[in-house]
C-alpha cells in the first residue's frame, strides 16, 4: 500500500456485476473501471479486511482487451458498464458467470454450458428506452471543472447509479434507433419553449415524469409516450404536431397520465394524439401487436435467436401439449404454436393476457389458450383449470429475475413432463431453482446463454431439462 491509500494493482478477471478483480497480499479489490489485463494505481473507497473497493485514477499499462467507449457519457451513465471491454471478452466474461452460477449456486459440476450466442448488434440494439425528467440536473465532472455557468434545474436523461433526485441530461444515446436522439432533443427544446413544469416526488407537483420512446425493427415503426402527471390536452397536441413534423419517422404519439406519487413509466389514463397508438413488431414470421405499456422482449433480433433455442430445445413433432408458464403477451407460446398440439399460457398480469389473446387473434392461432392468474395458487390450490386441459408434455419457464416461488417448482416436478425448458434473466435463480429440478429427477441437458443486453453485465440463458 502507498501514501493516500493509493496501490498498484493489475487486474485478473470481473466480478458479476463487471467490476475489475485484483489480488494482493492476500485481499481482494474490486476495482470500478478495471479491465482484466490493466494495470491501474487506485485509490481505496472503501475498505473491510478481507477485500476493498477502489476507483482508478491512472491506467499506467492498459490491457488488450480495453477500447475507446463510443458514448461520451460512459462511467457517468450507469447504462452499459462494458463499453471500455472489446465485444468477444464481454461474451467470454458472461459465459464465465454462468458457469459459476450453476457451479457455486446449482451444485453442478462441469455444467454443459454452450457458447454465448452474441448480438449481430452490440450499438442500436433496443426496441425501448424510457428517459426520465427531473428539475435536478446531475453534473458531470467536465461541467463542473469548465466553470461555465451551468443550468441546473432541468435534465432529460438517465438516472445516475443509486441516485434516484438527479437525471443526467443527454443528447444522445448509442443504445436504440439514432432517431431516438432527435426525439430527446426535440423534447428537451419543446419544454423549455413552452416552460413546463416537472414532476417532483419531494412535492408531488409538476407536469413531466418520462419519455417513453418504443421501435420496431420490423416494421420501423416509433412510438413516443409521454408521460405526465396531468391531462394538457392543448399542450400534447402542440407537442405531438411539432415533433411528427420535426421527426416524420414518428408514427404514433401517446400521453399516459397518472396521479401515483412513485415515478413509474405507467398510466392510469392513456390518450392517443396521432396515429394508432401502438405499434408491430415481428418475429419469425409472427406479428405482434405493441401498445404502450406491454411488455416485450427489448433486443428484438436477439428475441428471435432466444425463441430459436427454445423452440430447438423443446424439440415438438406437433402432437405435444404445452405450458407456458410466467407466458407474458404469449410471445413465446405464439411463436411455438405452428409445432405444438396445444399450448396454454398463464401469466399473472391481466393486460398481458389481454394482448397475448389479441395476439393470437392477429396471428390466426386457435391452439393458444391463455389463464390469468399467480402460478403459486394455479398449481396449488385453483386446479380445477387441469380439468380442461391434458397433462404437458413440455413446460417452458420464463420467470422474473428473482426466480419461482419454492411451490411452484414443487408442483412442476408433481406434473412430470418429458421436457422443462426454462429461460432466465438471472442465472443466480435459475441455478437455484434447477437444482431442486434435479432433485426431484430431472437431468440438466444444456445451458444456451444468449446476449441480450451488449455493454452490460447481463445474460438471458436457456436451459433444458429431461426427465428419465
Amino acid at each position: 500500500m502507498q501514501n493516500n491509500n493509493e496501490i498498484i494493482l493489475k487486474i485478473d478477471s470481473l466480478s458479476s456485476e463487471g467490476k475489475g478483480v485484483a489480488r494482493s497480499d492476500g485481499k481482494v479489490f474490486f476495482v470500478d473501471g478495471g479491465v482484466p489485463g490493466d494495470v491501474v494505481r487506485c485509490i481505496e473507497v472503501r475498505s473491510k479486511k478481507t477485500y476493498s473497493n477502489v476507483r482508478v485514477i491512472e491506467i499506467l499499462e492498459p490491457s488488450q482487451h480495453r477500447v475507446q467507449p463510443r458514448c461520451k457519457y460512459f462511467g457517468t451513465c450507469g447504462g452499459c458498464k462494458l463499453q471500455y471491454l472489446d465485444y468477444k471478452s464481454q461474451l467470454e466474461f458472461k459465459y464465465k458467470n454462468v458457469v459459476d452460477a450453476f457451479e457455486r449456486i446449482g451444485g453442478i459440476k462441469n455444467p454443459n454450458v454452450l457458447p454465448v450466442i452474441g448480438s449481430g448488434d452490440d450499438y442500436f440494439y433496443r426496441n425501448k428506452m424510457e428517459f426520465t425528467f427531473s428539475n435536478q440536473k446531475w453534473l458531470t465532472r467536465e461541467e463542473i471543472d469548465s466553470g461555465n455557468e451551468i443550468e441546473k434545474t432541468f435534465g432529460l436523461g438517465l438516472h445516475i447509479p443509486k441516485v434516484f433526485d438527479k437525471v443526467l441530461d443527454i443528447n444522445e444515446c448509442w443504445l436504440q434507433k439514432e432517431q431516438t436522439n432527435k426525439i430527446i432533443n426535440f423534447t428537451r427544446e419543446f419544454v423549455r419553449e413552452n416552460e413546463l413544469t416537472i414532476y417532483t416526488t419531494k412535492t408531488h407537483e409538476g407536469y413531466l415524469r418520462h419519455l417513453v420512446i418504443r421501435t420496431s425493427e420490423a416494421t420501423g415503426e416509433i412510438m413516443v409516450n409521454l408521460v405526465t402527471t396531468y391531462d394538457k390536452p392543448a399542450m400534447m397536441k402542440k407537442y405531438s404536431e411539432l415533433l411528427t413534423q420535426n421527426v416524420p419517422e414518428v408514427t404514433t404519439v401517446v400521453n399516459n397520465v397518472t396521479s401515483r406519487k412513485s415515478m413509474v413509466a405507467v398510466g392510469e389514463t392513456e390518450r392517443v394524439y396521432h396515429g394508432s397508438g401502438f405499434i408491430y413488431e415481428k418475429l419469425g414470421g409472427y406479428k405482434f401487436r405493441i401498445s404502450a405499456n406491454s411488455f416485450f422482449q427489448t433486443n428484438s433480433k436477439q428475441a428471435e435467436r432466444l425463441y430459436s433455442v427454445v423452440k430447438n430445445f423443446a424439440t415438438l413433432k406437433g402432437d405435444e401439449v404445452v405450458y407456458d408458464l410466467y407466458s407474458g403477451t404469449g410471445s413465446i407460446a405464439l411463436y411455438i404454436s405452428d409445432s405444438a398440439s396445444e399450448v396454454v399460457g398463464i401469466e399473472v398480469v391481466e393486460s398481458a393476457i389481454q394482448d397475448a389473446k389479441l395476439n393470437a387473434e392477429l396471428n390466426q392461432i386457435d391452439n393458444c389458450h391463455f389463464i390469468q392468474g399467480d402460478l403459486k395458487e394455479k398449481l396449488t390450490k385453483e386446479t380445477e383449470w387441469l380439468n380442461h386441459h391434458p397433462k404437458p408434455d413440455v413446460i417452458i419457464l420464463d420467470p422474473p429475475r428473482s426466480g419461482m416461488h419454492p411451490k411452484v417448482v414443487t408442483e412442476i416436478a408433481v406434473l412430470k413432463p418429458n421436457r422443462i425448458i426454462y429461460v432466465s434473466c438471472n442465472p443466480t435463480t435459475q441455478a437455484r431453482d434447477i437444482r431442486t429440478l434435479i432433485e426431484s429427477g430431472y437431468i440438466l441437458e444444456a445451458i444456451q446463454p444468449v446476449d441480450m443486453f451488449p455493454h452490460t453485465f447481463h445474460i438471458e440463458t436457456v436451459a433444458l431439462l429431461t426427465c428419465p
